[in-house]
């Protein structure tokens, strides 16, 4: 509903015409809440006048406590964005006017335009999503949750609870789209999931893990912006849509790249992710991420869905497939395939983290494995960043010990939450190999060591063309390692002397 049509219509008008910006061309993009208007290098946004059940814009007066509230919401992430609100005012003379001197009727957030091709849905659908862009979008996401205020967990809670009610009643509506039998299935495991995990959400809501999130944290809500992935448009309308755990926040995200078939990003963004957040509590509350991720896809469908009702005809049926389209996922997330302990060994230059990369994507519940390095569990050990080289003190067999145990740990915490892990060390010694067998038979999970071989100048090779990585490995220190004792190795020994894409399938073979 509406309270001032005309006016709005005059605004909008005045907004469009390309006078007002000097003569500039003008682009309009309309969405429920908002009519955004693109003119050169400058964005307007207005707030629709318009009242949802989770949204009120209907005066004047809310519409600017909306407009100064996106701007303080989204200015804390992208400052180079998000500039002022302005006023479209009603001048002496009778004119409508863009920041003028009259009396205000409207307001706008005024923006600097970008490119809107370098919104990450567009560069999801070109494939543009590579690893060092998926780093860079987990360290743009950890650095925000960081910075974010913390939020109450009780009220969070509570609606996640009507939320799950809400996709009941609107999943009843179209059973066309969303079969009774499934919907039902669907809302009953969301419940149990809920009730299960309460005390985990309760004490991470005490834990800090609850804050001011995103809320609305898909592809299409990150620009790449003077190539750093930046995000805007947060939710500034709803203190509870807007509060949530950083996982819950994260899990949109990473439900846009699975949806879109892109594993390997998603499972990037993810690892990536917890390494940035550097909170061991979060391998804990994997425990909680189907339902994140499936009451994510569900919102979606259910979203998607309410488009049909202003669709026009040959629009219907790509909206209709969309819809399902998230509905099934959501079904495959809150159902999700069981945990696993990977381990992969070998010596320096065998190939085991990329094994361990291309691996992780596809193994247990979406976005794939945890991966757990040595290399960087090292140097988090001595408050180092990845690329900084250790010094020989950091490789003593009692340093070697702890860095094993924190790994066998971080494992074991994972796998008991639900979620598959992939460890990637030297794994050179027969009891570092047993503890790992042993976190999984503690997790209650199947294990698979896996040891890659290779000679010695095909691994000094490899070494030889790393570039910028964690590992110190050089060629003395593959060199040495030939005087290795392994002991016995029961673990599926693979040949990694070849192509990694080959060692992928052998391990692949072995897992199957």
């Amino acid at each position: 509903m509406t309270d001032t049509p005309t006016t709005q219509d005059a605004v909008f008008a005045l907004l469009a015409a390309p006078e007002t910006h000097g003569g500039q061309a003008v682009k309009r993009i309309d969405t429920h809440a908002a009519s955004v208007f693109l003119a050169g290098e400058r964005a307007l946004k207005v707030k629709r006048a318009v009242k949802f059940p989770f949204l009120d814009y209907s005066t004047l007066a809310k519409r600017k406590r909306a407009c100064e509230a996106e701007l303080a919401v989204n200015r804390r992430a992208a400052p180079a964005i998000y500039r002022r609100v302005v006023a479209i005012t009603r001048e002496t003379d009778g004119r409508l006017a863009l920041d003028g001197k009259g009396e205000p009727i409207e307001w706008a957030v005024e923006m600097r335009r970008f490119d809107e091709r370098q919104t990450l849905d567009h560069l999801a659908a070109a494939g543009a999503i590579d690893p060092a862009l998926a780093d860079a979008l987990a360290h743009s996401v950890a650095a925000a949750h960081a910075d974010a205020e913390p939020a109450d967990a009780v009220r969070w809670i509570a609606a996640i609870e009507g939320e799950i009610g809400d996709h009941a009643d609107a999943f009843a509506l179209r059973p066309e789209l969303f079969p009774r039998e499934a919907s039902r299935d669907f809302v009953a495991a969301s419940r149990a999931i809920l009730a299960r995990i309460r005390p985990l959400l309760l004490e991470r809501g005490r834990a800090g893990f609850v804050r001011r999130i995103h809320g609305d944290l898909h592809l299409g809500n990150i620009v790449l912006l003077d190539h750093h992935p930046t995000l805007f448009d947060a939710i500034e309308f709803s203190e509870v849509i807007a509060s949530g755990d950083v996982l819950y926040d994260l899990a949109f995200l990473l439900m846009d790249l699975v949806e879109r078939d892109l594993r390997p990003a998603a499972n990037s963004v993810f690892n990536r992710y917890l390494i940035e957040a550097a909170r061991d509590e979060n391998l804990d509350a994997l425990a909680a991420l189907p339902l994140f991720l499936a009451m994510r896809a569900a919102i979606r469908a259910k979203v998607t869905a309410a488009r049909l009702e202003r669709a026009k005809p040959d629009e219907q049926p790509a909206i209709a497939r969309s819809a399902r389209h998230y509905f099934d996922w959501a079904g495959k997330f809150i159902a999700p395939p069981p945990a696993i302990i990977v381990a992969v060994g070998g010596l320096s230059g065998t190939g085991k983290s990329a094994l361990a990369r291309a691996l992780a994507p596809f193994l247990g519940p979406p976005p794939g494995a945890v991966v757990l390095r040595s290399d960087i569990e090292r140097k988090t050990l001595f408050g180092r960043r990845e690329l900084e080289p250790l010094t020989p003190a950091a490789y003593t067999p009692e340093v070697t010990a702890r860095v094993y145990a924190s790994l066998i740990d971080k494992a074991r915490r994972a796998a008991a939450a639900g979620h598959a892990v992939v460890l990637d060390a030297v794994f050179a010694h027969p009891d570092e190999r047993a503890q790992a067998a042993r976190a999984a038979k503690a997790a209650g999970v199947p294990f698979l060591g896996l040891f890659l071989e290779a000679d010695l100048a095909t691994r000094v090779r490899r070494i030889g063309a790393r570039v910028r990585d964690a590992s110190d490995a050089n060629a003395d220190v593959a060199r040495a390692q030939q005087a290795y004792d392994l002991g016995s190795v029961a673990w599926h020994r693979i040949d990694a002397s070849e192509t990694a894409e080959t060692t992928l399938l052998r391990a692949r073979a072995a897992l199957a």
